[in-house]
């Protein structure tokens, strides 16, 4: 089974600003075993969903 983890960045218009957010965010969720499923991409916004095995209880 997988769970999802859905984020939203709001761009700032600044590129070195939104770069440093998004490789800080990406290495966070890797250390915590969460790999990107899906991005999508407005003027204002960035939103990745990612995912990760579940393990079964028991």
């Amino acid at each position: 089974m997988k769970e999802y983890q859905a984020v939203v960045i709001r761009l700032s218009r600044h590129l070195r600003d939104d770069e440093d957010a998004l490789t800080d965010l990406l290495n966070e969720r890797s250390r915590g075993g969460w790999e990107p499923a899906m991005m999508a991409q407005d003027g204002q916004r960035l939103t990745v969903v990612f995912s990760r095995e579940v393990l079964p209880e028991g």
